[in-house]
């Protein structure tokens, strides 16, 4: 075992060569810090799943090193290094003849993990990307829908307790609206369990909405710019990145960007019919208005403060009249969303960036 290190793998002058003379990644410098979820995106070609690959010897380096927890993996038995990395793939590779809990406990079985506790860690494991094992641990693959069938990939890639996670397209095969629950649910144990992961897409969206840091590939493994999520969409490198990017990135920073107290109307019901913020406030929303009561219509559920702003667009355009209330976790109000703060809040996360 190396020494620690808050890097848990780096890439020194990694290079990969084809046979014939094609470069496939050359000379990848870059680390991967630990508790970290790493996005390489990048068109088709470009390296991300040959540097993926480095790290558990799918592909071996024609020079240079990858470091795994400071150890070389090059100098590591290959078998032994797979079985301390995840490894989920686009279209999962479960055992067929195997049940769920089966494929789940595979790598602990193979470390020598007691039946009891390859039992426990299954179950546990299936809890956690919402499998209820009493209702799928005997199921088969087939048995499956294909975001289940992910599901149990995510969670046999985690049964062992890997310090690294290595996802390529995991997603990819699972319809538009399964793969944003996947995304959401893959954040969220991701964020709880801690584990450092490199995770490769093709997909802007996803690479934004999921990457702490997002890493922009070009042809030949070359690095063309290393950001968080929202730093990359307000300041793109120019060239490369900014056409694969996109005209639209402004509206990607929707998912990724939190509301805050600051862009809230504290006062939607003033005398004066006007906001804090200075918009309009609409007839219906002010307190003893002389138009008389609104007609009835279905309670809003309040936004709270920290939800990210695509959910508060749609709050914001199912209000009807342009205000939603939002709380503070706690059930107390603290304020209103309405357009104009929706905008301050996007003003703000690129303000923020270029600050940065």
């Amino acid at each position: 075992m190396g020494a620690p290190t808050d890097d848990v793998i780096a890439f020194e002058g990694a290079r990969i060569v084809y046979p014939g003379g094609a470069v496939a990644v050359e000379g990848l410098d870059l680390t991967v810090r630990r508790h970290e979820l790493m996005v390489l995106v990048g068109p088709s070609g470009c390296g991300k799943s040959t540097t993926l690959r480095m790290v558990n010897r799918l592909v071996e380096l024609t020079s240079g090193r990858v470091l795994v927890e400071g150890d070389d993996v090059a100098r590591t038995d290959p078998v032994a290094l797979r079985r301390r990395i995840g490894y989920v793939i686009q279209h999962v590779g479960l055992f067929p003849h195997r049940t769920v809990a089966q494929n789940v406990g595979t790598v602990p079985s193979l470390l020598g993990w007691s039946r009891e506790r390859t039992r426990e860690r299954t179950a546990e494991l299936l809890d956690l990307v919402g499998l209820e094992p009493a209702t799928y641990a005997r199921r088969y693959p087939h048995q499956l829908s294909g975001g289940e069938r992910q599901r149990v990939g995510v969670a046999r890639a985690l049964a062992a307790d890997p310090p690294v996670l290595l996802m390529d397209e995991p997603f990819g095969a699972v319809d538009p609206i399964g793969r944003r629950r996947l995304q959401e649910e893959f954040w969220r144990i991701q964020r709880r369990v801690g584990t450092t992961v490199i995770f490769v897409t093709h997909d802007v969206d996803e690479a934004v909405k999921l990457g702490d840091r997002v890493v922009v590939m070009s042809k030949g493994g070359h690095v063309e710019q290393v950001a968080d999520a929202v730093t990359l969409l307000a300041r793109p490198a120019p060239g490369m990145v900014t056409d694969f990017i996109g005209a639209g990135r402004t509206a990607r920073l929707l998912p990724i960007t939190e509301l805050a107290a600051e862009d809230l109307a504290e006062d939607l019901a003033a005398d004066d019919g006007v906001a804090h913020d200075g918009a309009p406030v609409p007839a219906a929303s002010r307190a003893g208005s002389a138009v008389g009561p609104a007609p009835a219509q279905p309670p809003l559920a309040p936004l709270a403060l920290g939800d990210r702003l695509d959910a508060a667009l749609a709050a914001l355009v199912a209000s009807g009249d342009g205000a939603v209330p939002v709380h503070d976790g706690a059930g107390r109000a603290v304020g209103t969303l309405t357009e104009a703060g929706l905008l301050r809040a996007l003003r703000r996360a690129v303000a923020a960036a270029s600050d940065d």
